[in-house]
């Protein structure tokens, strides 16, 4: 496997994803987003995940415009992730895309996602959440068509709904992004995202910093002489998993990109996995209609 954190997936549309990128939940500050990106930049990462919901989409862009150029890097070498939040799901959804792209103002999306299956607003056993979704979706194959968003998929999305949308979409969802670690392995809908050819991309691999302290991820991180961290996103990656990992450190930030140059036994892997649990540390869509 390449030395570096931008080894690709190739998705099913035939486009190349890195298989690390930077997150950016709660990277709101200019100064802050633009030490953790060019310290991601300097240290390989060519993929950036952000969200309307984020609020820094704008910054982000501005970031990316002034770093490239000191990485001799340009547009075409990055891939930028963005995502449809709930507030704007069903009519706004085109509305809500579109200033996406305006905030980020990098020309196209690499990958844009319904970020929620449910609609701020609406309970979760509301009846028009399927209608919404599926609105939205319309929107994005139509921004997908004019080469707006080069790839389109969904986040948070369970095997039900997953399955509802490859009846009815056009244009097959290219990934599923979704909380995966130790403590929920996801095997059901990652053998969902097989079946249809869907990559399943990880979010929340630390499970928000909870497992980074867990007795067996500290007794592997040992063995192998790295942090819990990195063991904990080589676990994703071994499995062909795309991770996000997010940090606002820059070292921190480094140190997370150094995970393809170890690889876990099969029985430290086995070891991992087995203490899933189905726990999440974010919201449940389960619920949701």
């Amino acid at each position: 496997m390449s030395s570096s954190p931008a080894s690709p997936v190739l998705l099913n549309n035939g486009v190349s994803m890195p298989i690390v990128g930077l997150g950016t939940y709660k990277l709101e500050d200019p100064e802050e987003v633009y030490r953790a990106v060019d310290a991601a930049l300097d240290s390989g990462y060519r993929a950036f995940d952000s969200a309307a919901l984020y609020e820094n989409e704008a910054q982000l862009g501005r970031a990316l415009k002034e770093l490239l150029p000191k990485h001799g890097l340009t547009r075409e070498d990055v891939f930028i992730t963005s995502k449809l939040f709930s507030n704007n799901q069903g009519e706004r959804a085109m509305e809500a895309a579109l200033h996406s792209l305006s905030q980020l103002d990098l020309g196209y999306i690499d990958l844009y996602l319904i970020h929620w299956p449910g609609t701020q607003g609406l309970r979760e056993s509301d009846q028009r959440n399927p209608g919404n979704r599926a609105q939205s979706w319309a929107a994005l194959e139509e921004l997908h068509a004019q080469g707006k968003l080069k790839a389109i998929g969904v986040s948070n999305y369970t095997e039900a709904h997953m399955r509802e949308l490859m009846q009815s979409c056009k244009v097959r969802p290219a990934v599923l992004q979704e909380e995966f670690h130790p403590r929920m392995c996801q095997k059901e809908l990652r053998s969902v995202c097989e079946e249809y050819g869907v990559c399943f991309q990880a979010h929340s691999s630390l499970k928000k910093g909870t497992l980074v302290t867990d007795p067996v991820v500290m007794e592997v991180a040992k063995k192998y002489d790295r942090t819990t961290s990195q063991v904990l996103l080589r676990w994703a990656v071994q499995q062909g998993v795309p991770v996000i990992p997010k940090s606002s450190n820059p070292d921190r930030v480094k140190d997370n990109a150094k995970i393809f140059d170890f690889t876990l036994s099969d029985s430290d892997m086995d070891r991992l996995s087995a203490l899933d649990r189905g726990e999440r540390c974010c919201w449940d869509p389960s619920e949701v209609l």
